[in-house]
C-alpha cells in the first residue's frame, strides 16, 4: 500500500466542542513519545463514554476498549495516579479478599501493562479474570466532532491465537494499521464478536498468593514493529528519558515549597510532552485532543521556558523551519513564509480530507516565530541557530509584511481562505471568540490587538541579531518599522474606556470588547507608557479579574459565559504572559495578584497540575475553582506557565 493517497474531495467542517461533561474530569494519562493512552480512573477504556479515552498514535485511536472484569464485575477503584507521566498506578478491589494493581507504562512506541490479583485472603481464591478489547480506528478529527461522518476504510475482522490478538483496518489513505496485543501468560478461552475479543483467564490463588497478567500493545502501521522490551526494561527506559530532561533543565534556586511541587509538577508534564516530529523533539499542544505540533502552542511554550531549558527553543524553531509555507495554498490557508498552524498525520490529513498536512490558519504563528528567535539569541548567543535560521527569519518577515497586512494599512489581519479552515485565527480561534462589546460576531479581515504586539515585538527584537548577523542595514529597517507600527497602534486600537480594543473589524471600526487580549500587549512592549496603567487597571477589574486569573471576556460584555471556550473561561498561559507584560511596565503589585492565584489553582489538585483553562466564575473563599471538563490535561502552555509566572 501506497504511504499516501492522492487527494480526495475535501471535507467541510468547522472547529467545535461539547458542552462540558462532569463525565470528562480527570482522564488518567500516560504519555512517551507519540504513544499515549487515555482512561478512567479505573483504567478501563471505553470510547462509548465519548471522553477522549483511548490509545493513540499519530491521531489514531488504537485502542477504543481495554476492559477488565473479575467474575463478571468491575473491580472498585481506590486509588489511582499517573503522576510520572509514562506510567500510571491503579489500585482496584471485588471484595475483602482479592485486591488488584494495575501498572501501565508506555514506551518505545508500546503500551505494557501489568495487571496482578492478590489473595489477601487466608482461604483458597478462585476468581475469573476478563479482558476484552477493540479498536476502532477512528481519526482524532472524528472522535473530537470536528469531521463527525468521515468516510471510513475498511475494517479487518479481529483474529485470535494463542497469545496474541490482531486488529487491523485498511484506510481511505491507503494505510494499514493495526493493533497487536499480546499476552503472558496466554488466556484459557478466548472470543471474537462484533469487533472486540473477550480473553478469559481461570485464576486459582492459594492464601496471600498473587497472579500477573501482562499484555503489550503495539501500534503498527504497514506492518511496522518496534523492538521489543521487557515490563521492566520499559520502565527503565521511560525512567531514563526523564531523568535525562530534568538532568537537562536549569536548576531553580531559593524555590521553596509548596511553588518546588508545582514547577516539579510543570517539569514532569513536559517531559511527557515532548514529542518526536521529524527527527526534532517538539511538545505537544496537549492531550488527548492536540497532541501534534502547532505553530503558536509550541513557540509560546518554548518561550514560557527558555530560561530553564532553551534546547526546546532551538529544536521548535528548526521543526517550523522545516515546514515553513513555500507558495501560495488558500485550501490549507498557506503562503510564502508563514509558519503553520497545526500539522496532522491520521488517516483524513493523509487522505486529503482535511487541510493539516500542515494548515497555515494562525495569523500569530510567523511573528512569534521571530520572536522566539530573537529571544533564543538573546539569551543564549548561539549566532550559529541565527545563521542557519537566516532565510527561513527572512520569508517570515517578508510574509508579515507582504502577505499579513492584507489592505496595505501597517497591520496584520487574518480572513479566511480555506472552506475547511479556521474563521478565526488568533489564539481564541474559536468561531465565536471575536466578538463585539454587545456579543455581535465580528466580520474580518481582523486585525488582533495582540497580534500588532508580537509583529512589533518580532521586528523590535530581531533587528539586534540581524545586526549580529552583519546586516545593519536590515537591522535599521526593522527598528524603524517597528517604532512606526508602534505609534500608528497606539492611535488606532485605544479605546476611551482606558483600554484597547480587541481587534479591528473589516470595516476599521473597533472590536470594542473588554478581553484579556491587552495583556499580551504589554508583554511585547508595543504600549505607551502613559497608557499601560489603565490597561493594568482594567485587566485587574473585578469585571475581569476572577480572583482565579484573568478572564478572556470581562464578566461585562454581551458574551460573556464563564463556562464558555474563550468567552469568559480563565487560561493559565495567558495569565502568564500578561503577569510577565506587567513586571514589563513596573506593575508589580498587579503582577504578583495574577501570579498568586494561578498558584492557588495549581495547588488546588493534588498533582499540582494547571490545566488548559478553567471557568470564569467568581472566586468564592474555600471553593475551589470550577474546572473545564474537555480541557487538556496536561497541556504544554499551560505546563509552562509557572515557569513564566516566577520571571524564570
Amino acid at each position: 500500500m501506497s504511504a499516501r493517497a492522492p487527494a480526495k474531495r475535501a471535507l467541510r467542517h468547522k472547529e467545535s466542542r461539547r458542552a462540558p461533561s462532569l463525565d470528562d474530569l480527570e482522564l488518567l494519562v500516560v504519555k512517551e513519545g507519540a504513544l499515549f493512552a487515555c482512561s478512567r480512573s479505573d483504567g478501563d477504556v471505553r470510547a462509548e463514554r465519548a471522553t477522549g479515552e483511548g490509545l493513540y498514535f499519530e491521531d489514531t485511536r488504537y485502542l477504543s476498549e481495554l476492559s477488565l472484569t473479575l467474575d463478571g464485575e468491575e473491580p472498585v477503584p481506590l486509588n489511582s495516579s499517573a503522576g510520572l507521566g509514562h506510567e500510571a498506578t491503579i489500585e482496584l478491589t471485588t471484595n475483602p479478599l482479592l485486591d488488584v494493581l494495575r501498572v501501565r507504562r508506555v514506551s518505545a512506541g508500546r503500551l505494557y501493562e501489568r495487571i496482578e490479583i492478590r489473595n489477601h485472603g487466608t482461604a483458597r481464591a478462585e476468581t475469573d479474570v476478563a479482558i476484552t478489547l477493540g479498536a476502532d480506528f477512528a481519526d482524532m478529527f472524528e472522535i473530537r466532532g470536528v469531521v463527525p461522518e468521515p468516510p471510513r476504510g475498511l475494517a479487518r475482522p479481529a483474529s485470535f491465537d494463542r497469545y496474541q490478538i490482531r486488529f487491523g483496518y485498511e484506510g481511505v489513505d491507503d494505510t494499514l494499521r493495526e493493533t497487536i496485543v499480546e499476552m503472558d501468560p496466554p488466556p484459557s478461552t478466548a472470543g471474537v464478536s462484533g469487533g472486540r475479543v473477550e480473553a478469559r483467564w481461570s485464576l486459582r490463588l492459594e492464601p496471600h498468593e498473587s497472579a500477573a497478567i501482562d499484555l503489550l500493545v503495539e501500534p503498527s502501521i504497514e506492518g511496522r514493529r518496534a523492538s521489543p522490551l521487557s515490563f521492566e526494561a520499559a520502565g527503565e527506559r521511560a525512567e531514563g528519558a526523564v531523568r535525562a530532561w530534568f538532568e537537562s533543565c536549569r536548576e531553580i534556586e531559593g524555590l521553596r515549597p509548596p511553588y518546588d511541587r508545582v514547577v516539579s509538577a510543570a517539569l514532569r508534564d513536559l517531559s511527557s510532552l515532548i514529542t518526536p516530529f521529524d527527527d526534532h523533539d517538539v511538545f505537544a499542544a496537549g492531550i488527548p485532543w492536540y497532541v501534534a505540533p502547532f505553530g503558536r502552542d509550541s513557540l509560546i511554550t518554548a518561550y514560557e521556558m527558555l530560561g530553564v531549558n532553551p534546547e526546546p527553543a532551538r529544536a521548535t524553531l528548526r521543526f517550523l523551519a522545516r515546514h515553513q509555507a513555500t507558495e501560495d495554498d488558500p485550501h490549507r490557508d498557506a503562503e510564502p513564509g508563514k509558519i503553520l498552524h497545526e500539522l496532522r498525520r491520521g488517516e483524513l490529513a493523509r487522505g486529503g480530507f482535511i487541510p493539516h498536512t500542515p494548515y497555515y490558519g494562525s495569523v500569530d504563528s510567523t511573528p512569534l516565530f521571530v520572536a522566539l528567535a530573537a529571544e533564543y539569541w538573546r539569551r543564549t548567543k548561539d549566532l550559529d541557530s541565527m545563521l542557519e535560521l537566516r532565510a527561513t527569519l527572512d520569508a517570515a518577515l517578508r510574509w508579515i509584511d507582504e502577505f499579513g497586512d492584507l489592505d496595505g494599512d501597517g497591520f496584520i489581519e487574518y480572513e479566511r481562505r480555506s472552506p475547511s479552515g479556521l474563521r478565526n485565527q488568533g489564539w481564541k480561534d474559536s468561531d465565536d471568540s471575536i466578538v463585539h462589546a454587545d456579543g455581535a460576531l465580528a466580520t474580518g479581515p481582523i486585525a488582533l490587538v495582540e497580534a500588532q504586539g508580537y509583529v512589533y515585538m518580532a521586528k523590535h527584537q530581531i533587528a539586534e541579531v540581524y545586526a549580529a548577523m552583519g546586516d545593519r542595514g536590515r537591522a535599521e529597517v526593522l527598528r524603524h518599522e517597528a517604532g512606526r507600527l508602534k505609534k500608528s497602534f497606539n492611535d488606532a486600537f485605544w479605546m476611551p474606556e482606558g483600554t484597547f480594543a480587541l481587534a479591528l473589524d473589516g470595516r476599521k471600526n473597533r472590536i470594542c470588547s473588554v478581553t484579556s487580549n491587552p495583556g499580551h500587549c504589554l508583554f511585547t512592549g508595543i504600549v505607551d507608557s502613559d497608557k499601560a496603567a489603565d490597561v493594568a487597571r482594567r485587566l485587574t477589574s473585578p469585571e475581569v479579574f476572577s480572583g482565579w486569573g484573568v478572564r478572556t471576556l470581562a464578566c461585562d460584555c454581551g458574551a460573556f459565559d464563564p463556562t464558555s471556550y474563550h468567552n469568559g473561561s480563565v487560561w493559565p498561559h495567558d495569565n502568564a504572559i500578561i503577569a510577565t507584560g506587567l513586571r514589563r511596565y513596573g506593575f508589580w503589585g498587579e503582577a504578583e495578584l495574577i501570579s498568586a492565584a494561578m498558584f492557588d489553582a495549581a495547588l488546588q489538585a493534588p498533582d499540582a497540575r494547571l490545566p488548559e483553562l478553567f471557568c470564569g466564575f467568581d472566586r468564592i473563599k474555600d471553593v475551589p475553582y470550577v474546572p473545564y471538563p474537555v480541557a487538556c490535561r496536561p497541556q504544554a502552555w499551560a505546563a509552562a506557565a509557572p515557569l513564566m509566572l516566577l520571571g524564570i
